[in-house]
């Protein structure tokens, strides 16, 4: 088996290109595993796939009949403990697995693109899209009896904070269920100590995303907000709760 060199770098290309796409989606919802990891896992099984198809027989001669799948089953399992990695466990609830299942996926198709099998990792990156980026509205939709959230607030510590933040979801009838704060720390590019606090919350159907963020917002002190593991940080992301 031969693969000429322009091939090779089409391949290459291919995998950043179809890797990066379903990578930005991550980043630009502040996952752990965002642009560049997806493209590096998806080149770099995209290689191996070539290195285990290719790579023998071109320095050891066609008399070699090499196993293409035994390099790149071990790929796929060294990329499951990047995905591990993303996976993170706090007080209960359990965040970051569509993350790593688009790695795996992603692994996936750095292969098919290895081997060649252009059709199935096009298709394949596409409904991967489609499931982030329009089926969180149907779950949304269907599942919305799932109401309890997790929602974190970064903050100045100071006194009376935890109480106000409180009364903000109390007015927006949020219900809290559980509630943690940290302790409080002070790193170099914070001026004051700050302090995390964690809330479970159920959240009411209909509720306004909008107004509740704002009004966190307004609360002085309050530099971040993060609802079930995203920062929300302006209209954009409000939208995505509506």
């Amino acid at each position: 088996m031969y693969i000429s060199e322009w091939e090779i770098v089409l391949r290459l290309l291919m995998a950043v290109l179809l890797g990066g796409v379903i990578g930005f989606e991550r980043e630009r919802h502040n996952r752990p595993a965002g642009f560049r990891t997806h493209i590096l896992v998806c080149v770099g099984s995209a290689l191996l796939m070539m290195v285990s198809a290719y790579g023998f027989t071109a320095h050891l001669g066609t008399q070699f009949h090499p196993d293409p799948g035994r390099i790149a089953a071990g790929g796929v399992t060294g990329i499951g403990f990047i995905g591990a990695g993303t996976i993170l466990q706090q007080r209960g609830s359990i965040r970051g697995l569509t993350t790593a299942a688009t790695i795996w996926v992603v692994s996936g198709v750095g292969l098919a693109v290895g081997i060649g099998f252009y059709l199935g990792s096009i298709v394949t990156t596409a409904f991967v899209l489609i499931s982030l980026l329009t089926l969180r509205r149907v779950e949304r939709s269907f599942f919305y009896r799932r109401r309890l959230k997790n929602l974190t607030v970064r903050a100045v510590d100071q006194p009376g904070l935890l109480g106000r933040i409180g009364s903000t979801l109390g007015a927006a009838m949020v219900n809290i269920r559980k509630s943690d704060l940290s302790t409080p720390e002070q790193r170099e590019e914070d001026e004051h100590e700050m302090v995390n606090m964690e809330f479970l919350v159920e959240a009411p159907r209909g509720l306004d995303y909008k107004k509740l963020f704002n009004d966190l917002y307004e609360l002085k002190g309050v530099t971040e907000v993060h609802w079930e593991g995203e920062l929300v940080t302006g209209e954009d992301q409000f939208s995505d709760y509506l």
